[in-house]
């Protein structure tokens, strides 16, 4: 069954290339003319992929104007325990979840297709202390700065990898004769996997 998948996405993007190639003024497949970084208006869909292989989901909507962008998302990072990213003050006892939480992203392109961006997310964690495995919420506003590169295939579908330092102030969980402090800040790699829906250049 997987030989078939990637004999079909082979022959899908075979067909793309060719077909891209008799019309020279639309450039190729891989280096569309106009190049998709040179786009006036978009409106992109994307996912935080990752989140899904841990029971959880990530999706997000963006706008672009030119070399702006703004986006909006929502995560929940299932089985993911995200204390693993924090710095300094991460605790081995206690383990860390995303539930559903919305964010906002603010970007600019730097150049071609690498964008810089600050953000704000409104997360709510699970904590859950390893030893009882009693849990607790703990809301966090966390905010940041994001780097990030489009690598798109054709002109519609893009790969984007990524790196995120999040930011946030104290906060800390009472568990009786334990309290959990959340780091102040995460480093996280990250990877989107999107589609434009619609451009103009």
């Amino acid at each position: 069954m997987k030989n078939y998948f990637l004999l079909l996405l082979m022959l899908f993007f075979a067909i793309f290339n060719v077909s891209a190639q008799n019309d020279t003024s639309a450039g190729t497949f891989w280096h569309p003319n106009p190049a998709v970084y040179t786009v006036k208006h978009a409106l992109e869909v994307e996912s935080l992929v990752p989140m899904f292989f841990t029971g959880g989901y990530h999706f997000a909507l963006g706008y672009r104007y030119k070399k702006f962008r703004i986006r909006a998302s929502v995560i929940n990072g299932g089985t993911y325990n995200a204390e693993t990213a924090g710095l300094k003050n991460s605790s081995a006892d206690f383990k860390r979840y995303y539930t559903t939480s919305p964010g906002v992203f603010f970007g600019y392109n730097v150049w071609k297709n690498l964008e810089v961006y600050s953000y704000l997310e409104f997360h709510t964690f699970k904590i859950t202390q390893k030893s009882t495995d009693m849990k607790k919420d703990l809301k966090s506003v966390d905010t940041g700065l994001g780097i990030s590169y489009q690598f798109f295939i054709g002109k519609y579908f893009y790969v984007q990898p990524g790196l995120h330092l999040y930011l946030r102030r104290n906060n800390s969980v009472d568990f009786g004769e334990a309290t959990y402090n959340i780091p102040n800040a995460d480093v996280s790699p990250v990877i989107r996997i999107g589609a434009r829906l619609w451009k103009k250049y």
